[in-house]
């Protein structure tokens, strides 16, 4: 038989891989716990950092058992005691209305780094606020100044950051350039930036170098790049309002919403409000 007639021996069949799954967590179906020191944090009762030492210092107990480990888990329902003390697990959503100067960071890694907005708010408050650990809701660019809000709710971060809550949030431009309405009625249509479409933007000319831009997304630098692209570069940018919370404080210091304000304002119900 020809050498070329030879039979083949068959391809070898590799076996299938297993199929993917997704990495299951031992709390799979379940509420997931929080961590220790998150859940004193929560409360209230410390900020991050010092609940971890209150931790490790064995001075927590979780169901009557001290615990000394940030990370444990804390069931759905737990006891947890400092220094004997019950701690209550359901605190009130706060909010703070704080006025960003230029030049600070809005950062979210650290809350005693220098050059952030937190180097300037959390020497201001006083005792029964400085125990939460602030989230920031959103975040202003370095240069940027205007209202930043600060929250002890993280569930209150996401609702307002969503872009499907729509919540308004108001800005003023200096712009480079003569602004005029030609040039700024696209940005009521909606304009195409790198990462998609805007959703139709309300504007309004102050003067020919400051326009007033209210937007209902959060994307990074989204007003600085839809002026950008009607050809009004930003030199200057301010916020004055997100939601219905106006900007009403001096620069650098900060006030407490009420409660109104952060139901109406910010469209939250929240945790119960005493």
């Amino acid at each position: 038989m020809p050498a070329s007639m030879a039979r083949k021996p068959p391809p070898r069949r590799h076996s299938a891989p297993p199929p993917k799954h997704p990495n299951r967590s031992r709390w799979e179906g379940k509420a997931k716990p929080d961590w220790l020191s998150r859940a004193l944090a929560r409360a209230g009762a410390f900020p991050l950092a010092e609940a971890e030492e209150a931790i490790r210092a064995g001075r927590v107990t979780l169901n009557g058992r001290v615990v000394d480990q940030p990370l444990a888990p804390v069931p759905e329902g737990a006891v947890i005691r400092v220094d004997g003390a019950e701690l209550a697990r359901e605190v009130e959503t706060r909010v703070l209305a704080f006025h960003k100067p230029a030049d600070l960071l809005t950062s979210t890694v650290s809350q005693h780094r220098t050059g952030t907005v937190y180097e300037v708010l959390l020497p201001q408050l006083p005792d029964e606020l400085s125990r939460y650990t602030w989230h920031a809701i959103g975040r202003l660019d370095r240069g940027t100044t205007g209202l930043l809000l600060f929250t002890n709710d993280e569930k209150l971060v996401a609702h307002a950051t969503s872009p499907e809550t729509h919540l308004p949030k108001r800005y003023v431009a200096t712009v480079q350039g003569t602004a005029d309405e030609s040039k700024v009625e696209p940005l009521c249509r909606g304009v195409m930036l790198e990462d998609g479409p805007t959703r139709p933007a309300k504007v309004k000319l102050r003067d020919a170098h400051t326009v007033e831009v209210t937007v209902t997304e959060g994307r990074h630098h989204q007003v600085k790049r839809m002026l950008g692209a009607v050809g009004l570069p930003v030199r200057a940018l301010h916020r004055e309002a997100v939601g219905g919370v106006e900007l009403d404080v001096a620069e650098g210091t900060f006030r407490q919403l009420t409660p109104e304000e952060i139901s109406l304002g910010l469209r939250y119900s929240g945790r119960a409000q005493d």
